[in-house]
Order: C-alpha cells, then sequence, then structure tokens
C-alpha cells in the first residue's frame, strides 16, 4: 500500500466544560496534522506521522492515540520539552478559538527526517509546523525536496494569526512553496488572510504559480475545488453541530484516503480529475467532517462510520 506522511505539530487542547472564563478545562488530544494523521489512520490508510513529540505524559498519550489509530510511529521523534498547549474558546455556533502555549515546546524542534521510504507517496503540511522555528525550515525543506522525488504534497496553512509575527513575511513564504504543492486547502477565512496586504495573494494566482488543486471549505455551505480546467462545489451535510474542532483536518485526511483508494495519489493523475471525481471527494470529505462536528473535539470517523453513513 501506497503510504502518506503527514508533517506538524501534535498538541494538547484545552477545552472549557461549561461557560465561563472560569470553567474546568478538559484536556483533548489535537493539532491540525495530528488529527489529519489520526483521521487517514482511522479510514485504513498507511500513513505516518512525521512530528516531534514529548516524552512527558501528554506525550505518551499522543503516541498512544496515534498507534491506537493505526499511525505509522517510526518518524515520530521525542524529546523532554513540554507538549504545546492550546487554549481553546467554543462560540455559540460552535466554532473554536485558540490562543497557545508553545515556547520551548517539543513540535517546534524538529528535525528533518532524511530520506523517506520508496513506498510514500504523498506528503501533508499544515498549521503552526510551517509558522515555528526552527521545524517550519526543516519542514520547508522536506517539501520541496519531496515535491522533486515527484511526490504529491499538500498544505493546509490553518491560519493562526495570532502566531505570527510578521503576516507580511509568512504571505511571502507561503507564496515560495506553492510552486512545490499539489493541493492547498484553506477556508474562506484562511483565503481572506492569505490575500491581505501588499504581498496577498489569492487562489486564482495559486493556480497559476503551479498548484493542481485549490480545496475551499465553506462551514455549513460545503466544499469547492478549483483547478487549472475545472470549478466544482459540493453543499454541506446539515447535522446538529456540537463544535468544529477537527473540521478541516478531517476533510483534509478523508481527502487525500480517498485519493489513495481511487488511484489518484500521484501529481499528474492528480490533474486528470474530472468534475465527477472532484465531487465524489469532496462528498466523501463532507461526510467524514459532518460526523466530527457533530460529537465534541477532533474525534474523526472510523471507516465503518462512513460505510453505514
Amino acid at each position: 500500500m501506497r503510504e502518506i506522511v503527514v508533517c506538524g505539530e501534535a498538541l494538547v487542547d484545552l477545552v472549557p466544560s461549561a461557560p465561563g472564563a472560569l470553567s474546568p478545562l478538559t484536556p483533548a488530544l489535537g493539532g491540525g496534522p495530528f488529527n489529519a494523521a489520526i483521521t487517514l489512520g482511522r479510514l485504513g490508510s498507511a500513513v505516518s506521522l512525521c512530528s516531534r513529540v514529548s516524552t512527558d505524559a501528554f506525550g505518551d498519550a499522543l503516541a498512544d492515540a496515534l498507534r491506537s489509530a493505526g499511525v505509522n510511529l517510526s518518524l515520530l521523534q521525542r524529546g523532554s520539552e513540554p507538549t504545546t498547549l492550546a487554549l481553546t474558546s467554543i462560540g455559540d455556533d460552535g466554532s473554536a478559538q485558540y490562543n497557545f502555549y508553545l515556547q520551548g515546546t517539543a513540535d517546534r524542534l524538529v528535525t528533518d527526517p532524511g530520506e523517506l521510504p520508496r513506498t510514500v507517496a504523498a506528503l501533508a503540511f499544515g498549521t503552526l509546523s510551517m509558522v515555528l522555528e526552527p521545524g517550519a525550515s526543516a519542514y520547508e525543506k522536506l517539501l520541496h525536496r519531496s515535491h522533486v522525488e515527484g511526490r504529491l504534497t499538500l498544505l493546509d496553512p490553518n491560519i493562526r494569526a495570532g502566531v505570527i509575527d510578521d503576516p507580511d513575511a509568512y504571505r511571502k513564504r507561503f507564496a515560495s512553496w506553492l510552486p512545490s504543492l499539489d493541493i492547498v486547502k484553506v477556508s474562506d477565512d484562511d483565503a481572506e488572510w492569505l490575500a491581505e496586504g501588499a504581498a496577498g495573494t489569492d487562489p486564482d494566482r495559486w493556480i497559476e504559480a503551479g498548484v493542481g488543486a485549490v480545496v475551499i471549505t465553506h462551514g455549513g455551505d460545503g466544499l469547492s475545488v478549483r483547478t487549472p480546467d475545472l470549478t466544482a462545489h459540493v453543499p454541506g451535510r446539515r447535522v446538529d453541530v456540537i463544535d468544529t474542532i477537527g473540521a478541516g483536518d478531517t476533510i483534509c485526511g478523508a481527502l487525500l484516503h480517498w485519493l489513495g483508494t481511487h488511484r489518484f495519489l500521484d501529481p499528474a493523475l492528480l490533474r486528470t480529475m474530472t468534475e465527477n471525481d472532484w465531487s465524489e471527494a469532496l462528498q466523501f470529505a463532507a461526510r467524514a467532517a459532518a460526523i466530527t462536528v457533530s460529537r465534541p473535539g477532533a474525534d474523526p470517523p472510523w471507516a465503518g462510520e462512513l460505510e453505514t453513513d
């Protein structure tokens, strides 16, 4: 089976158990790349997480959860530094906001994993790992190298503006990644933020720079895709939303799983996908995300739940 490597942080979300500033906080395992890797493992893909995780109790819990979901840990580095914490607040509509505690934490000290196994067909990058140094530079190097090697690459920038000290510098760096990317997945809010400022660019410019597909999430209004040849949209699935934690990460994992099971996990083959192919892929991702938002925290579906959905 061809393998997918997800690159980026694993952290702990501190989620309030009730409304109010002094509500007790419940720890929940998370981080965009961690959630995407869990999604892929639960759906049955061959997946590894390339990251650095603490040897503290939270780090052990993260590693155990990955292992339980079927994620390969051979690329998981361990260190004595603490686990990154994300203080989460949930809005009335279920949307999540985050404040991060990340000084000197383990995930930002990840190093280049070196040559990857030949079975690796695709890599996914995103969120804090592409912002925080020195790890961001290690992942950036891996991204460009993987593109040269002919592996499919996906980026979900999952913008967390509060940790980006120089927005224009980040936007310039984002633009430098585009020629090495096959898929960029963003939310409406991400796309709007990336288009701001003197260095801003929009999805049409990303396609011109060489990206094969831009997948955009529109909350409850569904998903859309733009490629050099087509656009497609699928509606969202109507569910009772508990919170939106992990929804976009689930979409990344489910999309990569669908591409792998339909033999499109290749840069050239991805660019042959028809409007019908993309509609099927996005519908599958939307179904997976609908399950995640219908229960608290980042809790992506298992394969059996989608088979019976």
